[in-house]
């Protein structure tokens, strides 16, 4: 089907684009996010009314949905996921978990910040925007702490941990060489300075925004007094958030006592490769190795970003003859984040691709020597084949799916796990032979692995592995396993081990999503035998959007 023979509209499709309307109204954030025009001046509303806003939409277009009448296999995927995700946010809102939502990663306090970095800044107009939406911060922070403190008077506040990090995190964007001093000091148009006007309102919406978060530190203390020690989310809420991470139902023993073999697997290719790299060496000492080579190393940030960019549009070129890649994701925008968690991430494109997908490295302070060998699947994961190729296709797909399917879609499992089985796409059409390469691929998949045990132990309290003594997890234990698996730096690694104590279910969703994923390939080649054709599979598959796995399999088997 062509761009010229657009699949007409049904009413499953009005609802689906109508409840992304509504949707992006209540969340401008979102909008920004999907990079639909509109509200770029506006927040959301974080109060106990916002969110049940949300939640009297999400019923109102399940109702609708219970009215209409599919009329294709486009439209029963469309229903499947939209009741699978709007059911799931559903229940989320009867436990009050969305009210109750304070981690190091993904929680309001990063989300109201984050989107300035999506933002344009390329003219006095941008920045007067951009102004404006700052100075609606101070109000969405009262709005949140109220959600948290609404939360917490029905047994729901996020544990310990997580606030004193959070806590901290304020301190960090609030210090003189944070982030809100960083954005005046780097406020300027394409064309040189702000008009006296802009920098005048800039700088009295940054300060009332870096004062509110200053405020927000104390504000959260008295939470942080009634918040539980203990890490662990329990059992029955932990399959439930990774119900929303992954779209599908898994028996978590099994899931556990699988990321433990997956995991021995994948060390034991790690000393196999060491042996390549170093006669000998251990996999730490092949490591030391690869940091002291100078042909995989790179300095300084400009040649980071310029390493990615030239890195990412290779790989578009490499994969052209085995995956379809419509023109305009042909084009992918390498940026180093103005923060400073040491966290990697891809933002997508707009809807007209006017703002193209990007990939961001945010570099931690202080660390200006990067290795290329550990990063070079970094960049096929979150460009082409990764999500830059998953989510781009999906926005492209004007002529079949709705607004809905193309933009707000997303389930984690689906994306993360299509990212991970894109690393080793790249290794099975040869680009990851390389010994050190190789490393750094098996490096990445050491430290997913590791966490889907970590992270279903800890918060299901499974028996711990043998290697940290067995019983019961500890953060202690944790450490000790999560660093004899992942050669990274300790304040990474710190970092991310308060990222799965406070976000249950989505560190795992990267591995087990990759596991589906390649579950399915395999399935359909069964059934398709010598009619097997990896690259109509990839472009079937990634066709359906990014819904979840469970809607997935049955959209692609029938």
């Amino acid at each position: 089907m062509t761009q010229d023979q657009r699949r007409p509209q049904t009413d499953v499709d009005r609802i689906a684009e109508a409840h992304l309307d509504r949707e992006v109204a209540l969340s401008p954030i979102t909008a920004t996010y999907l990079g639909l025009p509109g509200h770029d001046g506006e927040l959301d509303d974080l109060s106990p009314e916002g969110f049940a806003a949300h939640s009297r939409l999400r019923r109102e277009t399940l109702a609708a949905l219970d009215r209409a009448a599919p009329v294709d296999d486009v439209d029963r995927v469309t229903v499947e996921a939209m009741r699978e995700r709007l059911g799931l946010a559903e229940e989320f809102h009867d436990a009050s978990l969305d009210l109750a939502e304070l981690n190091v990663i993904a929680s309001p306090l990063q989300s109201l910040r984050d989107v300035f970095d999506l933002m344009p800044t390329a003219s006095a107009d941008d920045w007067a925007t951009l102004a404006t939406r700052m100075g609606r911060v101070p109000a969405a922070l009262d709005q949140w702490t109220a959600s948290l403190t609404a939360a917490a008077t029905k047994g729901e506040i996020a544990p310990l941990r997580q606030y004193e990090r959070c806590i901290e995190q304020c301190a960090d964007l609030t210090a003189p060489d944070g982030y809100f001093a960083g954005l005046l000091t780097g406020a300027r148009t394409d064309d040189g300075p702000l008009p006296d006007s802009v920098a005048a309102d800039l700088r009295r919406s940054v300060e009332a925004a870096a004062g509110a978060y200053r405020d927000l530190a104390s504000r959260l203390a008295p939470l942080r007094d009634r918040a539980p020690e203990a890490d662990a989310c329990g059992r029955e809420r932990y399959a439930l958030h990774s119900r929303a991470f992954l779209g599908a139902r898994i028996d978590l023993e099994e899931t556990y006592a699988w990321g433990q073999e997956e995991l021995a697997r994948i060390t034991a290719e790690m000393t196999a490769v060491a042996e390549r790299i170093q006669p000998g060496a251990s996999v730490k000492e092949a490591v030391a190795a690869l940091d002291a080579d100078p042909r995989y190393q790179l300095h300084g940030t400009d040649a980071l970003r310029e390493w990615m960019q030239r890195t990412a549009d290779e790989a578009i070129e490499l994969l052209s003859p085995h995956l379809d890649i419509p023109e305009p994701v042909r084009t992918i925008e390498c940026r180093i984040a103005p923060t400073e968690t040491g966290g990697i991430y891809y933002t997508g494109p707009s809807d007209d691709f006017s703002r193209p997908g990007r990939m961001w490295w945010s570099v931690p302070r202080g660390v200006t020597e990067f290795g290329t060998w550990r990063e070079l699947t970094t960049v096929y994961h979150e460009g082409v084949p990764g999500h830059h190729l998953q989510v781009g296709q999906t926005v492209h797909r004007k002529e079949l799916l709705n607004r809905w399917r193309r933009l707000a879609s997303w389930t984690s499992g689906h994306g993360e796990g299509w990212a991970l089985y894109a690393e080793w796409l790249m290794a099975e059409l040869g680009h990851m032979d390389d010994p050190g390469n190789r490393m750094g691929l098996l490096d990445g998949q050491s430290l997913r692995a590791a966490r889907v045990v970590l992270d279903i132990g800890v918060h299901c309290d499974f028996e711990a592995p043998a290697e940290v003594g067995g019983g019961a997890w500890t953060y202690d234990k944790a450490w000790e396993f999560l660093s004899a698996h992942a050669n990274m730096d300790d304040g990474f690694l710190h970092f991310e081990l308060d990222r799965y104590l406070g976000w249950p279910g989505q560190a795992p969703s990267y591995k087990i999503g990759e596991r589906l994923w390649l579950q399915l390939r395999e399935e359909t080649a069964r059934r398709e035998g010598a009619d097997f054709d990896l690259r109509a599979f990839h472009r079937r598959a990634l066709d359906v959007g990014g819904v979840g796995l469970d809607t997935l399999r049955s959209a692609v088997l029938g």
